[in-house]
């Protein structure tokens, strides 16, 4: 009786009051390994989410209550909801709620894969993506962004240009950080990288698929100038997009460092 006596008792530490008069922006857990299941071409995905979770705390409050911020992750992982950017929203809302705050931010890093078919063989394999989620809310809005990065393949224009024969290609990746509007599943948005390179790559090729990804890239050369345009055209032509920034890298093959380019909308 004694013990649950003190047990009633045991002091809020983090919600006495602060003298220091310093409100801190965010505050909160990182780089926890927590389960999470995404739906990938119509499919329910589990996966593991490596999450970064923080609220604002006032001036005037001493400490947040860390162990909540697990509590909404377990939450999450017990109810088997597949999430997508609109049921990210709606747990962002009820994590604010659940820390008592007014200011916020998830972002959780995950990788999820995609069932791909060979070009010319049809042989199929899996190839892994990685993808990323952000929920931010400051000044009374909310916004939610969904990254993914996707591997590519682009041949130099001017390589092939000033060659009598062959060209110099790498690969590359495309990495797209998008508002979404209306829903899109994870396979559009890698489709928006993969269709303007020059050529998307595959796990698993046969000699008649390598010989196919060879000459198609050939035949579509681009500087990563033109890969993060074109890439920025398809996001703008999309009335489901709004905010965006668009990343691409090439890990170039006749240097020993990478060329970048990125655009940004919003």
């Amino acid at each position: 009786m004694n013990m649950l006596t003190d047990a009633l008792h045991i002091p809020d530490t983090q919600s006495t009051r602060d003298h220091r008069h310093l409100a801190i922006q965010r505050v909160g857990i990182k780089d926890v390994r927590y389960p999470l299941a995404l739906r990938v071409a119509g499919q329910v995905q589990p996966t593991a989410g490596l999450w970064s979770l923080d609220v604002a705390l006032p001036a005037e409050q001493k400490g947040t209550h860390m162990s909540r911020f697990l509590a909404w992750l377990d939450a999450l992982a017990l109810s088997g909801e597949a999430l997508d950017a609109a049921g990210l929203r709606t747990r962002h809302a009820a994590m604010l709620d659940k820390l008592g705050a007014t200011e916020g931010r998830i972002e959780a890093a995950f990788s999820f894969f995609l069932r791909k078919r060979a070009p010319v063989s049809g042989v199929q394999s899996l190839l892994d993506y990685q993808g990323r989620f952000v929920a931010e809310t400051r000044a009374g809005q909310t916004t939610v962004f969904s990254e993914v990065a996707v591997p590519v393949k682009t041949l130099c224009p001017c390589s092939k240009e000033i060659s009598d024969y062959g060209a110099h290609n790498q690969r590359s990746r495309v990495t797209l950080r998008v508002e979404t509007l209306q829903p899109v599943e994870w396979h559009e948005l890698v489709r928006f990288a993969e269709d303007e390179a020059s050529s998307e790559i595959w796990p698993m090729l046969k000699r008649a698929d390598e010989k196919w990804v060879t000459e198609h890239a050939y035949e579509n050369p681009k500087f990563v100038e033109d890969l993060v345009r074109d890439v920025a055209l398809r996001l703008n032509a999309d009335a489901r997009i709004g905010r965006y920034s668009v990343d691409v890298e090439n890990f170039e093959s006749i240097h020993n460092h990478s060329a970048y380019a990125r655009i940004e909308r919003g």
